[in-house]
């Protein structure tokens, strides 16, 4: 006779802070969904102590992690091998604990890019698009929207020198867009609309704006907010304002759980299902 106890496994989001995380609801409407045999959680990670906090967790049977900030440099460090994707943006969300090491990914940008496309049904292809930022957020999703086919990117940071790093760095992916960079919203060199605006600043976090010039934007902008919120953020209010259509990043928070649980157990789930519930999830606790 069998105890009628079933077997899962661990799956876990590390970061500081970490209880505000929705990921492992996410996952669990995963799980859910696939007939997936799996626990999500959340650790709180040490700062200064990454590396023993995750061998901690793996040693104690988890199978993967979800890695946000600050640990996602240091995630990068840690896995012993990397996607092309990972190594590229130079920062790892995405750890699977594998029986020849831990392998490390970062599915921002893919889930950026399919939230742009899929769920909000504007395409990239031969798209101008304005990148606000220049930090880990920028980094992780430049590759993904330059594999889309971008016609050109511009990219506005208050350091011109860490926006040159940026267009440096991804230099060989950049040879057939137009990519340029600005120390500020005066200095941008293109005039008018763009297609898209993607704010990868967390300027929406204490509701300040980032640099970016009004007439940037236009009735045929998507204003993209890589924060979410419970209501639109500061920029996505401001880009309405000018007469663009805003999202926010939550779609893409479901779409690069997406591609983490698919990496862990080779199973896709819908995200379209979780997402219109975890929007509702959030707009009855307004």
């Amino acid at each position: 006779m069998t105890s009628g106890i079933v077997s899962r496994d661990h799956y876990a989001v590390i970061g500081n802070p970490v209880a505000h995380s929705k990921s492992p609801w996410i996952h669990a409407r995963f799980a859910e969904q696939t007939g997936e045999g799996i626990e999500y959680g959340r650790v709180l990670g040490t700062i200064g102590a990454f590396a023993n906090d995750v061998r901690a967790f793996a040693k104690a049977g988890g199978r993967g992690m979800n890695v946000t900030v600050p640990f996602k440099l240091d995630a990068h460090a840690f896995a012993n091998t990397l996607t092309p994707r990972a190594a590229a943006a130079g920062a790892v969300n995405t750890l699977a604990f594998k029986a020849d090491g831990v392998l490390g990914d970062n599915t921002d940008g893919v889930g950026l890019v399919r939230d742009i496309e899929g769920n909000l049904g504007v395409g990239l292809k031969g798209a101008r698009v304005l990148l606000l930022g220049a930090g880990g957020a920028a980094r992780g999703v430049m590759l993904p929207m330059l594999d889309g086919g971008v016609a050109a990117l511009t990219i506005v940071n208050r350091t011109a020198s860490k926006a040159q790093q940026l267009v440096d760095h991804f230099s060989d992916a950049a040879r057939a867009v137009h990519v340029r960079f600005s120390c500020g919203a005066s200095d941008i060199v293109e005039a008018g609309p763009y297609d898209v605006i993607v704010n990868a600043t967390a300027g929406s976090l204490d509701d300040s704006l980032p640099d970016c010039d009004n007439g940037s934007f236009g009735p045929g902008t998507l204003a993209y907010d890589m924060m979410y919120s419970a209501q639109p953020t500061v920029f996505m209010r401001h880009a309405e304002s000018l007469g663009a259509r805003s999202a926010d990043g939550l779609g893409m928070l479901v779409e690069q759980a997406v591609e983490s649980f698919f990496l862990w157990r080779g199973v896709r789930p819908d995200s379209g299902a979780v997402l219109r519930a975890l929007r509702l999830e959030l707009s009855t606790k307004v």
